[in-house]
């Protein structure tokens, strides 16, 4: 009987410590995207004109180039966790879901993801721009994104348009540093004023999905999700093969006042993806840091 009253006190014990580290494991915790900006495997310094700093970058086509501003659009943020289950992010609220990556201000490379679920993730989706339904300046909607985005030293609002940038690229190559600037975004079309009318022209969001290389655990811990963009992807991606030429010519020539819609899609799906055989475009996940 003792023996006995033993067995059940030591197991009535482990079952108080057993519910005691599960009702310790918190229901909800942060998740930190953190994006490193790169040409290859080199982080991209951006310089001016004249810059002796900023990282040279050589393409395929052995274009030698350099930025001079490097932004873009993440939103529509998703976690997918080990049972293939989705938690969406704030995917309707520009306020709280979306974020301008900008190489220029160190803050913006890190975005928390508050108030996660506990639980074993292993894949992130999330949108290189902004879907065509939310895609309005809206500025009564989403007063704070609104106000980020057209900021006078961000500019990711279209001067003609009714929508946003997705990216925003400028610098310079070749020996007589030609300008390269690249502006990619979705068109509409309609009549001019009328929203009513709008329907959608060319589509450059971008929905990119990722396998993470080691679980991202949430609970006890906040992980950090370190995801690269390699810009080599702009002129050399899976999709397009790019070479820049003057501003003479409209085919590949990366100036936004001289570009079409058509040949603005060569770049959006070199660094977006085209949608179908290539989901991943420019992004890479570096690691996972639980």
């Amino acid at each position: 009987m003792k023996n006995f009253k033993k067995y059940l006190l030591a197991s009535l014990i482990s079952l108080s410590i057993i519910s005691c580290s599960e009702d310790s494991i918190p229901v909800a915790n942060d998740v930190t995207l953190e994006f490193n900006n790169t040409f290859g495997a080199t982080t991209i310094v951006l310089g001016d004109a004249t810059s002796t700093d900023a990282t040279v970058n050589t393409s395929v086509e052995e274009q030698v180039h350099h930025f001079e501003e490097l932004k873009y659009v993440i939103s529509n943020i998703r976690l997918i966790d080990v049972e293939g289950n989705e938690f969406p992010y704030n995917v309707n609220n520009l306020d709280e879901g979306a974020t301008i990556i900008d190489q220029s201000k160190t803050a913006t490379l890190q975005y928390v993801l508050t108030d996660i679920p506990s639980d074993e993730y292993t894949q992130i989706k999330f949108g290189l721009g902004v879907k065509s339904e939310l895609n309005t300046l809206n500025e009564e909607q989403f007063p704070n994104f609104y106000a980020a985005a057209g900021a006078n030293d961000t500019e990711m609002h279209w001067e003609w348009g009714t929508g946003y940038r997705f990216t925003k690229i400028e610098g310079y190559y070749g020996t007589e540093n030609n300008e390269l600037s690249f502006h990619s975004g979705s068109t509409v079309e309609g009549t001019s004023g009328e929203e009513s009318t709008y329907t959608q022209g060319v589509d450059a969001y971008r929905d990119i999905t990722l396998d993470l290389s080691t679980s991202a655990v949430v609970g006890n811990n906040a992980p950090t999700i370190k995801i690269k963009a390699d810009f080599d992807k702009f002129l050399s991606g899976e999709s397009n093969t790019i070479t820049l030429v003057s501003t003479a010519d409209i085919t590949n020539n990366a100036t936004p006042s001289a570009h079409t819609a058509t040949e603005m899609m060569k770049f959006v799906d070199n660094i977006g993806g085209n949608g179908g055989t290539d989901i991943k475009g420019m992004f890479s996940v570096e690691s996972v840091e639980n």
